[in-house]
């Protein structure tokens, strides 16, 4: 009996789609950024993760290694494409504080726990991730936007009198907090966060921006 040739499929050219792996990468990093936000680094095990996903511990050791390599990616994952927007603002020159805030929020808006999560591992005692982000993180996000601020005020698009730094702490808190305040905000006050509701937070965080900062 002869074998029957078949030819093999031509590969598509331009970029490769996303391989299975690929898919389980992301399935594991956005279960662990909800279960290290939800519940914390040190209560959340890759065991846990695994069986929410539906792998085995061992494929999630296979990609990541041990739990706080995965924590670091999960970070790296959102953070280091946002220092690249953030830097991408501050050489562009001309920046309305709505670049700002739409920034911002697209990212909290696509990573909704990661707000939780940066304030639970980095800015309470304690966190795992405290010094690397100060490090490594902060300079090149938070730590920009008082440039930034800077030349909208020499510009005259910004209120001489306010401090840029302080400024920055305000916008920074502006945006994130609602997301870190998301369940209580659902609860009691009956705020929705689906898309409609995001941009509804967002156009009021604008507003009251651009009535408090521009002259």
């Amino acid at each position: 009996m002869t074998d029957t040739f078949k030819p093999r499929k031509q590969r598509p050219r331009g970029r490769p789609g996303p391989s299975p792996s690929d898919d389980f990468r992301e399935q594991i990093l956005n279960t662990a950024e909800r279960l290290f936000a939800t519940q914390g680094f040190a209560a959340t095990s890759i065991r846990e993760i695994a069986a929410d996903v539906g792998v085995n511990a061992a494929m999630v050791h296979y990609y990541f290694g041990a739990k706080m390599q995965l924590l670091q990616a999960v970070m790296d994952r959102v953070l280091e494409p946002l220092s690249g927007s953030v830097s991408a603002l501050q050489q562009g020159g001309q920046v309305d504080l709505q670049d700002i805030v739409n920034l911002l929020f697209s990212m909290a808006g696509e990573h909704p726990f990661l707000p939780q999560l940066i304030a639970r591992e980095v800015f309470l005692p304690g966190g795992k991730m405290q010094q690397q982000f100060l490090q490594h993180f902060a300079p090149r996000l938070g730590g920009r936007l008082p440039d930034i601020l800077r030349q909208q005020q020499q510009a005259g698009h910004l209120a001489a009198e306010l401090d840029p730094a302080i400024t920055a702490l305000l916008i920074l808190s502006l945006c994130f907090f609602p997301f870190i305040a998301r369940h209580a905000a659902e609860q009691v006050l009956g705020i929705a966060f689906d898309a409609a509701g995001l941009r509804t937070i967002s156009q009021h965080v604008s507003a009251l921006l651009q009535r408090g900062l521009v002259p």
